[in-house]
C-alpha cells in the first residue's frame, strides 16, 4: 500500500474519533466520516463526510467541521506524531442520496418495458 494510501486511512480513523469523542458541538451529532483521500504531495486531504438530517443540520454540521478544522488538524498531528499534516477540506459524501435516487429510478422501471429517459 503506498503512503497517501496509508495516510489517508490513519487519518480518516483519527478524524472520526476526534469528531465524535473530543468535539463537544452538538451540530456534530449525525456525522459519519466515509473516506479520506490524500493527494501524492501529502499537502491536502479530502474528508468525505455522511451527515443526516435536514439541509439546515447538514449546513450547520459543515459549519462546526470548517470552525473545528484547525481543532481537527491539530489533534491528527498530535496523534499520528506528523510532522506535516495535510490540509483537510470537507465535502459531503452523497454516495447513499445517489445510490437511494438509483433505486427509485430502477423500481421506476415496470418489467418488460424499454427504459426510457428518466429525470
Amino acid at each position: 500500500m503506498r503512503r497517501p494510501e496509508r495516510l489517508a486511512e490513519a487519518l480518516k480513523e483519527e478524524i472520526a474519533e476526534v469528531v465524535g469523542f473530543e468535539l463537544d458541538d452538538p451540530r456534530l451529532g449525525l456525522i459519519t466520516v466515509t473516506d479520506v483521500e490524500v493527494t501524492s504531495d501529502l499537502r491536502d486531504a479530502k474528508v468525505f463526510v455522511l451527515v443526516r438530517g435536514t439541509e439546515e443540520e447538514i449546513n450547520g454540521a459543515f459549519t462546526a467541521l470548517e470552525k473545528a478544522s484547525g481543532y481537527i488538524r491539530r489533534q491528527v498531528a498530535l496523534d499520528l506524531d506528523l510532522r506535516h499534516t495535510p490540509h483537510l477540506h470537507f465535502t459531503r459524501d452523497t454516495a447513499e442520496e445517489n445510490a437511494a435516487r438509483i433505486g427509485e429510478l430502477l423500481e421506476a422501471i415496470k418489467p418488460g418495458e424499454e427504459a426510457e429517459s428518466l429525470e
